[in-house]
């Protein structure tokens, strides 16, 4: 367990996105409780738990559980190695699933389309959302990463003495990402609602079972996505 960790036992002031990049276990309290850790995590702990009505002595204790059992940490990921990570696990991941996920849902809404509780427009929204994150991906691809792959080099050359100025340009397209993370935001919260927070029917078919269980699976890496982005790749860049 890191100092910084250890020293945090009172977590209400500290904002959400924090906890969740320094404690280990953390994300999967506040995707259980519904707290937006990716957006909305410069609200601090106490100000989100209000929001949603949920009893602040109850997370607390469960986040001081997670420090009381946390392993040590371990060392931070190098910038190239982190980009790397974004782009094998979560870029090609939703490229290869996403196109699936729309073909089951439009096979659902065709087969069920007389069901009440069919996701009537969820193929469309996959669709909608395929093509934004698509186009946010090449963004970070074409333009973020590798300037920042290369002021990560240039920023390298203080530990040889020598004075770099970090480049005052990156701020705009990381402005950029982070606002069309929360626009991503929105979509999440259209799926769910949309799916019925992915619980099927009770008489739901094996396919419609399936395209919940799938879109279950890249609404979280999404938000884990996001995640990394602006609460571990971004600040490394900010100021």
């Amino acid at each position: 367990m890191s100092a910084s960790l250890s020293e945090h036992s009172v977590f209400a002031s500290r904002p959400v996105g924090d906890i969740a990049a320094t404690l280990p276990g953390a994300t999967a309290v506040f995707r259980r409780t519904k707290l937006d850790f990716c957006c909305g995590g410069r609200a601090s702990l106490a100000a989100a738990a209000a929001a949603k009505g949920l009893d602040l002595t109850r997370l607390e204790a469960e986040l001081a559980d997670l420090v009381a059992a946390a392993r040590p940490a371990e060392p931070p990921v190098e910038t190239d190695a982190l980009i790397d990570r974004i782009l094998t696990r979560f870029h090609d991941v939703h490229r290869r699933e996403l196109p699936e996920l729309t073909r089951l849902a439009r096979r659902v809404e065709a087969v069920h389309r007389a069901h009440a509780d069919v996701p009537a427009g969820l193929a469309d929204l996959l669709e909608q959302i395929t093509v934004d994150l698509e186009s946010h991906m090449r963004k970070e691809e074409q333009v973020l990463f590798p300037m920042m792959r290369r002021e990560s080099d240039r920023m390298s050359g203080q530990q040889a003495g020598q004075q770099v100025d970090r480049h005052p340009m990156i701020g705009q397209p990381i402005a950029m990402m982070v606002a069309e993370h929360d626009d991503h935001g929105a979509y999440l919260r259209r799926l769910e609602a949309l799916t019925h927070d992915f619980i099927p029917p009770a008489d739901a078919c094996p396919t419609w079972r399936a395209l919940y269980t799938g879109a279950r699976k890249f609404a979280d890496d999404l938000v884990e996505h996001i995640h990394t982005e602006n609460n571990i790749l971004f600040p490394r860049f900010a100021g």
